[in-house]
């Protein structure tokens, strides 16, 4: 590549730019500038030529049309030792233009906004902008992009020792132009399907954006990082604030999305602990201490090294308790300053607060990877009450059972297929998860919860396509069951159930989970 003398830049993110620029102009580049970025180093009196003065056509249409010219084309894209492109530059007046400083319209910034109208996020998608960043991208054999102040330095130093940039840099400068111009389409792309309903359109456009880099994945053999979502929500993980605590993890952050997807089920005080994907304790009770203390009593062997989630504030009290044992995360919407300091003395605990509500909100999308793609499935959202019920049985639910079957529904739909949850007193007292048959997933409940079985509500996540769970519910002493209903075999359930008194209510939803 030969020396840099020319640049083009112009910049809605404008950190660091009139340095760029000062340094620049110290290595005798001729600065070409629009709009505010040309008004701004105008203003700190550095030498730069409006884009007009280069083109010979004025901007137009309120600013819409600017750099659309060939002159600044033809002066990106040509290839430099290429006679016909020499030869084409010269005959039609275009200089070369060897930088260029672009980063685009905050359009993210403005559908984010409070307020924002359709109009204003029209305004605000770029098109000259990107036009630019592709054109030098392609072009990155002879000319350098930067679309990140973060990279300015490093341009520098090279043109500061060689008046150039090496080929290295101007490829991995390429790369991340064409990243950062398929996330600024993509957001485009995901904003305007949202706004004409098109859940599941024929091409799908993500955009995610690197929180950290993490030390390895599931195992210390595989690489992984943390990405979130560009347009993430306040009540999201991703959004969540670290207050102490070593890095997360790979798997500390699945554990701690599941834990939070559960507790997000609850409006009373609840707290759930949860150990690989599954919860191993999840209770209500009248304040948050009372909802640790009967989460630590499910199972106080699992909730060792444990997740905790959280959706009260965590207190002075509540702090104290869960610092006797070993846990990996707590997760809550706040801690007292009390908390904080009790838990302090924890150094590798890590503290996540995140300010989230337990209102409904609007079903989001899912993305599970595959080989070589993805699955697309709207979260499973689905809640229902006691009218939405049928009581297939003889013998109808108490008003206890009722609340009880309810609770452990809610517990039930976030634990690994087929699973089994048994609950008393509004907490988890046993839970088979992940098994390959249903019968299997009750037989390890209902051992786990041992003689706390008698009395206790079932809750599974899919119908019985036998009788056996049955039987082995009735032989624990089991007094309640919910489950989806729609076995062609459901009589056969019916029937084992009135046999031992068993009340027993359909959903008629399932909730698998793989």
């Amino acid at each position: 590549m030969s020396k840099v003398r020319r640049a083009l830049i112009s910049v809605s993110d404008k950190t660091g730019i009139v340095e760029l620029s000062r340094k620049l102009v110290e290595q005798e580049v001729q600065i070409i500038s629009t709009g505010g970025t040309f008004q701004l180093l105008q203003k700190e009196g550095l030498p730069v030529t409006q884009i007009s003065e280069v083109t010979g056509f004025p901007e137009i249409l309120d600013g819409r049309v600017k750099t659309l010219h060939p002159k600044v084309h033809g002066g990106l894209l040509a290839v430099r030792d290429k006679a016909s492109h020499q030869q084409a530059c010269a005959d039609n007046g275009i200089e070369f233009i060897d930088l260029v400083v672009v980063n685009l319209y905050p359009f993210k910034a403005t559908i984010t906004k409070e307020g924002f109208t359709y109009e204003e996020a029209i305004e605000n998608i770029d098109i000259g902008g990107p036009s630019m960043l592709r054109s030098a991208a392609k072009n990155h054999r002879d000319v350098t992009v930067l679309v990140d102040p973060a990279d300015y330095a490093v341009v520098l130093e090279e043109l500061a020792a060689d008046g150039a940039t090496t080929l290295a840099t101007r490829k991995r400068l390429a790369a991340k132009t064409f990243r950062h111009t398929a996330a600024y389409d993509s957001l485009i792309a995901s904003y305007l399907t949202g706004e004409v309903k098109e859940s599941l359109p024929d091409q799908l456009t993500l955009s995610y954006e690197k929180v950290s880099t993490l030390r390895y994945g599931e195992n210390p053999h595989q690489q992984a990082a943390y990405y979130k979502n560009a347009l993430a929500t306040a009540d999201q993980l991703v959004s969540a604030k670290q207050l102490q605590g070593k890095e997360l993890s790979y798997n500390n952050i699945q554990d701690t999305n599941a834990a939070l997807e559960i507790v997000k089920e609850f409006t009373e005080p609840a707290v759930v602990a949860v150990k690989h994907m599954n919860p191993c304790g999840v209770a209500i009770g009248e304040t948050i201490l009372e909802a640790y203390q009967r989460t630590y009593e499910a199972d106080p062997v699992s909730i060792f090294g444990g997740i905790i989630a959280a959706n009260r504030p965590i207190d002075a009290a509540t702090a104290s308790k869960m610092k006797e044992i070993f846990l990996e995360i707590i997760i809550a919407p706040s801690f007292s300053e009390e908390a904080q300091q009790i838990l302090s003395e924890k150094k590798n605990l890590r503290l996540l607060e995140l300010a989230f509500s337990n209102d409904a909100k609007q079903s989001t999308w899912k993305a599970t990877s595959i080989d070589g793609g993805i699955l697309i499935q709207e979260q499973d959202s689905e809640k229902i009450t006691r009218e939405m019920c049928q009581v297939a049985t003889d013998r109808t639910p108490t008003e206890v059972e009722w609340d009880e079957l309810l609770f452990a529904w809610k517990v039930v739909k976030h634990v690994k297929s087929n699973a089994i949850v048994l609950t008393k007193d509004n907490r988890t007292i046993g839970v088979g998860a992940g098994q390959m048959n249903r019968v299997g997933a009750a037989e390890i409940a209902i051992r786990q919860a041992g003689e706390s079985a008698k009395g206790a509500v079932l809750a599974s996540d899919a119908f019985f396509p036998m009788s056996d769970t049955l039987e082995k519910a009735a032989e624990a002493g089991i007094r309640a069951i919910i489950q989806p209903g729609g076995s062609i075999r459901d009589s056969e359930s019916i029937e084992e159930a009135n046999k031992h008194g068993i009340a027993m209510v359909l959903t008629g939803v399932r909730h698998f989970k793989h």
